[in-house]
């Protein structure tokens, strides 16, 4: 005998009966061929589990197997054969040899009648059969779907309700609605519950698993919660101070530019950025870009020299290295 009967339920060599019992009530629920209907090695895991009860649940054995070992097989006193949780003739588990057997009552005349008392595994077999069905028509959840949606940078953030159109099997084509929340970000995920494929039997549908894509905005562009915008102004703007109007998620806002404010300054608006699920906000930071004009006139290029002359500056691009 190769296999260790008690590293196969995983206790102690000097486990108790009541030990022993527990860990082969474990291991059977969840190997159980029945119960594991998808894998092809529950009927050998079950085996082995059964094989180790059968001695190490029985006295005189457990003592004959602890003192021969591997002499304790093949001197005949190993596990009986032919009972009812031996293999069929295709080796699996089929149908279970010995007329009338039924799975549950091995449990209730093994460990007692435990689901008089509102338990025990006669219970979990009952429960496992009605939410499963027969072998042959068992229920069976539906399939997930996934699908890519393409939503605006807009509804990104301030969230909305947008469409997809669903082929379903058969080539019927379905529209569903789907509500947005606001502030998702680029490649999350929403779950439409029951939107997935039909369930088999009275099994419940799948779920409708999309992934999200935002479009780039032309202005604006999103960093966490935070908004950054760049907006142009005129120099004489930039010069001497303005108040400007802003776009934001909230609507327009007016913005102080102070005086001699440079391109590349940023203005801070405080809760004009993206909100999120617990009612705050991030910020909108506006990037003034002094915008100056085509061309200039002979007076305004005077008074630029003056400018100039009278104020003088030092070199701005002094700091610049490779």
């Amino acid at each position: 005998m190769a296999d260790d009967y008690y590293k196969i339920l995983g206790v102690r060599r000097d486990a108790s009966a009541a030990e022993i019992q527990d860990a082969y009530r474990n291991l059977a629920r969840k190997h159980h061929p029945d119960v594991n209907p998808d894998d092809k090695d529950a009927s050998r895991k079950f085996q082995q589990i059964q094989a180790a009860f059968d001695v190490l649940s029985d006295q005189k054995k457990r003592e004959m197997y602890d003192r021969y070992g591997a002499s304790f097989e093949s001197a005949g006193a190993g596990p009986r054969g032919g009972g009812p949780w031996s293999a069929g003739p295709g080796g699996g588990y089929g149908g279970f040899q010995g007329e009338g057997f039924d799975f549950s009552q091995f449990f209730d005349e093994r460990y007692g009648s435990e689901s008089s008392g509102g338990g025990g595994f006669a219970e979990f077999l009952n429960q496992f059969r009605s939410s499963t069905g027969s072998r042959r028509g068992r229920s069976r959840r539906g399939t997930d779907l996934e699908h890519e949606l393409t939503i605006p940078f807009v509804t990104a953030v301030t969230g909305g309700k947008t469409q997809i159109a669903l082929t379903r099997r058969g080539g019927k084509t379905e529209t569903i609605t789907v509500n947005i929340p606001p502030g998702i970000e680029d490649g999350k995920k929403i779950r439409l519950r029951g939107q997935g494929e039909p369930g088999a039997g009275s099994g419940k549908p799948g779920d409708l698993l999309l992934r999200i894509r935002v479009t780039p905005h032309e202005h604006f562009e999103r960093r966490g919660k935070n908004l950054y915008l760049k907006a142009p102004i005129t120099l004489a703007e930039a010069a001497l101070g303005a108040k400007i109007d802003v776009p934001t998620p909230k609507g327009a806002v007016s913005v102080r530019v102070p005086p001699a404010t440079s391109s590349g300054t940023k203005l801070r608006l405080k809760g004009h950025g993206v909100a999120a699920r617990d009612g705050s906000a991030g910020d909108l930071l506006v990037e003034v870009q002094i915008v100056l004009p085509r061309q200039f006139d002979d007076e305004s290029r005077q008074m630029l020299e003056k400018i100039a002359a009278a104020q003088p500056q030092p070199n701005p691009r002094a700091k610049l290295r490779w």
